[in-house]
């Protein structure tokens, strides 16, 4: 994507835009073609692309025979010649797609890899290695590693060895993060095939996989242009190593695109906040740097031309070769992803026009790039993000400038008219493909992206500059890069407060589905806002609903979702494959037990639940997916403390933790069996782990020596497991003989089948909540689980289906309310979806759960029985004539 410095680079507008005749759209339909060609191509049958291509250039050779016959005739050659332009771009685009796709099914490589042979490749890096992302795999983090995009030059397997030129993808250790491209290197490992691989680059034949931890053996160093290029960005990482921590990771990412730095949750708040543009140095750097040297492109060629050039005295034609040096450097400088590669593209064009003295339309100047793109490298042709940087290119080039003038028509200044239509008519046109891709739509990319303009044009200068002295005057890159730092600064801050709104995204369909809806969505928008702008009283409305619907103040919000519930005693958050319950302590305030594996979904249950002051987080244990999402517990939050079981492993994410605490100026202590606090109406003992040394079972893991509480709550009673292993429930339930029944059971390890029967028969719970992930490897929860907790009459909830779950009532009546369904609670009695019947048998007043209460139907059609996956049900036990649970219908 780009932003608003590219029409500004490009148009030249300043005031309303001049009428300067019909847009040329000759070579729109060529590069389509040529473009759907190749990504069809890519992994067609070779004789099916023959045909077609051949069937194509036969045609449009006739075309051409009857283009040249009817020269005579008005209108008919030239549509004949247009038609055999689209066919011989369409058959180039296939040929080419076809040769290039061939080099990953050729060779040796798939047939290995389909073995999982194991193989020693040697391979050229073609670009720079990426870092995996952390992220949380069942209960541990993923050990780190660097992924490596190479062309396989020579394969050893067995003792075979041949020459091969295809493209592979290692998986190896960090190591070889610090890699240029163009380096040679040899490598050891199992190949195994290709799945799920998503990039800017080809179709990998095969991934290696490699073992170990040693460094890259290098049989050939980088080029010298690599080499110098990496030197460069290595002297923009040193001149920014002391700026704070924004800054210092998001600078190198503004400048030269190398994001190593940025950490999850800012590129999260970008890509939330529809900025990630910002990070993949689209047209808008490289427009900056031109504008910079040539000035505005709409003076370039006359007299009055600005400029560093003009005002060093370059001759226009010097100054056309300067650019294309400049164009050229940026390339080898960014790197040649796609969004460089368009901009570069265009950028060589507008100074073909600029040097010969020939002003050309910019549209076919994007085309043509497009097209030379996609025929030069056809993978292209099916990159989302050379697919995003060319739409959001001819949205600049079309919708801003006609936006642009609207606006000012209606009196708004001309650089504020065309910042938001620049803004505005990226969003229209890349929103769809967003939405395909992440199933998800941002209503704050537009606002976002207007608050960081002002930063992008001086941090990129004040960036590239100290890029350009760091490796010859460090000092001056560090002072300068101190500069950049705060407009940098301040995109940071704009992303991570936009993210942070409740409403900054709206979940969407994805697939191609939603992406058409979207665009049918956006074009409706864009078709009434004509009429909009009109009346003042209908923008105001637009604008305060969508203020409203991004904010989403918490009484209005509760008013209209129903969630949380009024006096919500314990909530279960969805936070994916792990755990985190909120006991609420008062208004505004909660004790959290457990953070799960990502910091950014239980920061969003917290503020849906309206938890500002967090009196003590208690981490059951240090598996990744209870404590990794700390980070998003501690943000924007005043934390008094932190406890933790006193079994400090995983040893590597205890020390996560400790750092993390440390960071947030938290302390950190270790909860002890028997002890008993109180926050207000809220009252909890910890039953378990016994101390240090005292306990074989609660050594034997991590997962035995889970802290399990004993909550109650105004009369309702909670027992928090943990992660705990049949063995140390059944220690549990010998070392607490009294253990009373318990309203609410938080089932042990995600709803596993690993569970103590005789625990779960002797607290009785009236309800059980299970915390799992949708589609996780693992199985949970275990039917075999659930089965025996509805078996004794016990209602049973789980987050990968229903969703976050809250608690309400006491003793005498208690209600579960699933997020789905808060905000239908108030006409209960309609019946509910998937719902099933269920009659509990009664002796004497009992069902056969064993309690002496009894409930009554709260609504007029109540459904007995189970809560099943996904019905989006109320569940209320209540003293009266029955005691099963029930669930109704809520609206």
């Amino acid at each position: 994507m780009t932003t608003a410095a590219d029409t500004a680079a490009t148009t030249g507008t300043r005031g309303p835009v001049r009428n300067e005749g019909p847009t040329d759209l000759r070579l729109i339909a060529p590069a389509l073609a040529a473009w759907v060609a190749a990504a069809a191509a890519l992994t067609a049958s070779g004789w099916a692309v023959a045909t077609a291509a051949g069937a194509g250039a036969v045609t449009a050779a006739a075309l051409l025979v009857r283009g040249r016959a009817a020269r005579g005739r008005p209108g008919r050659g030239g549509i004949a010649v247009a038609l055999a332009a689209v066919l011989l771009c369409a058959a180039a685009g296939a040929a080419v797609g076809a040769l290039r796709g061939a080099d990953s099914r050729r060779g040796p490589l798939p047939g290995l890899a389909r073995r999982h042979a194991e193989a020693v490749v040697e391979a050229t890096v073609t670009a720079d290695p990426r870092a995996v992302r952390p992220h949380v795999r069942g209960a541990a983090r993923a050990a780190p590693a660097a992924v490596v995009e190479a062309e396989a030059v020579r394969v050893t397997a067995g003792r075979v060895t041949t020459a091969v030129r295809a493209p592979v993808l290692l998986i190896a250790p960090p190591s070889w993060l610090g890699l240029l491209p163009s380096t040679r290197v040899r490598a050891e490992g199992r190949l195994a095939v290709p799945t799920g691989v998503a990039g800017p680059g080809p179709l990998p034949a095969a991934v290696l996989r490699i073992g170990g931890r040693e460094p890259p053996r290098v049989v050939g160093g980088p080029s010298a242009v690599q080499r110098v290029a990496g030197r460069f960005r290595a002297g923009l990482r040193e001149a920014t190593d002391g700026l704070p921590e924004d800054p210092r990771a998001l600078l190198p990412g503004l400048v030269v695109g190398d994001t190593s730095r940025v950490p999850p949750d800012l590129d999260e708040a970008f890509r939330a906040t529809g900025m990630t543009h910002l990070l993949a140095v689209s047209g808008s750097n490289l427009a900056i740097l031109l504008a910079v040297l040539v000035g505005p492109p709409h003076l370039a060629a006359r007299t009055e031309r600005r400029g560093l050039a003009a005002r060093l005295g370059v001759p226009l034609r010097a100054t056309a070769v300067l650019g294309a040096g400049l164009v050229l450097g940026f390339v080898v400088v960014c790197r040649p992803d796609p969004s460089v590669l368009r901009a570069a593209a265009c950028g060589l064009v507008l100074l073909l026009a600029l040097g010969t003295g020939r002003r050309r339309s910019l549209l076919p100047a994007l085309a043509a790039a497009a097209l030379l793109l996609v025929l030069y490298d056809p993978w292209l042709a099916r990159s989302p993000g050379f697919l995003l940087s060319v739409l959001a290119t001819g949205a600049l080039l079309t919708l801003a400038p006609r936006w642009s003038g609207a606006l000012q028509r209606r009196g708004v200044p001309p650089r504020v008219a065309e910042a938001l239509a620049a803004a505005a008519a990226a969003e229209t046109v890349c929103a769809p493909v967003i939405a395909v891709l992440a199933e998800r739509v941002s209503l704050v990319a537009v606002p976002c992206n207007l608050l960081a303009e002002a930063a992008v044009a001086p941090a990129t200068v004040l960036g590239f500059a100290a890029l350009a002295v760091s490796p010859v005057a460090l000092p001056a890159a560090v002072w300068l890069a101190r500069i950049a730092s705060w407009p940098a600064s301040w995109a940071a801050a704009v992303a991570r407060t936009g993210a942070d709104l409740p409403g900054a995204e709206l979940a969407w369909p994805g697939g191609w589905t939603g992406g058409l809806l979207l665009a049918a969505v956006a074009a409706a928008a864009a078709l009434t806002a004509g009429r909009l702008l009109r009346s003042p009283w209908a923008c105001a409305a637009c604008a305060l609903l969508l203020l409203v619907a991004v904010v989403r103040p918490a009484p209005l919000n509760r008013a209209v979702t129903g969630w949380p519930p009024p006096g919500w005693r314990l909530a279960v958050c969805d936070v994916g494959q792990g755990d985190a319950v909120v006991l609420a302590a008062g208004e505004g305030s909660a004790v959290v037990v457990d953070a799960g594996p990502e910091p950014r979904a239980v920061d969003r249950c917290l503020s849906a639940l309206g938890v500002e002051r967090i009196p003590l987080v208690l981490l059951s244990h240090f598996h990744a997916d209870h404590v990794d999402g700390l980070p998003g517990v501690l943000r924007g939050r005043a934390v008094g403390g932190i406890e933790t079981t006193p079994y400090a492993e995983p040893a590597g994410q205890a020390a996560f933790v400790r750092r993390e605490a440390g960071r947030a100026h938290v302390p950190v202590t270790t909860a002890r069996a028997g002890e008993r606090r109180r926050v207000g109406e809220l009252t909890w003992e910890v039953l378990w782990p016994p101390p240090a040394g005292t306990s074989a079972v609660a050594e034997e893991g991590p997962n035995d020596a889970s802290v399990t509480l004993l909550v109650r709550s105004a009369g309702l009673t909670a027992l928090l497991l943990g992660d705990l292993e049949p063995p140390a429930q059944q220690a549990l339930r010998e070392a607490h003989p009294g253990l009373p029944a318990v309203d609410v059971l938080k089932v042990a390890h995600h709803g596993s089948a690993h569970q103590d029967p005789q625990l779960i028969r002797g607290l009785r719970p009236r309800l059980a909540v299970v915390s799992a992930g949708a589609g996780n490897p693992y199985g949970h929860p275990s039917p075999r689980t659930l089965g025996a907790l509805r078996a004794q009459g016990t209602a049973v909830l789980r987050t990968d289906t229903d969703g976050p779950v809250a608690v309400t009532g006491s003793g005498a009546e208690v209600t579960a309310v699933t997020r789905a369904t808060a905000g239908r609670r108030r006409g209960a009695g309609r019946g509910h979806r998937r719902g099933r019947r269920h009659r509990h048998r009664q002796r004497d007043g009992r069902c056969d759960t064993g309690h002496h209460h009894t409930s009554h139907h709260r609504t007029s059609r109540s459904h007995h029985g189970h809560a099943p996956p996904r019905a989006h049900t109320t569940t209320a036990w209540a003293h009266g004539r029955d005691h099963s649970p029930m669930t109704s219908a809520t609206i």
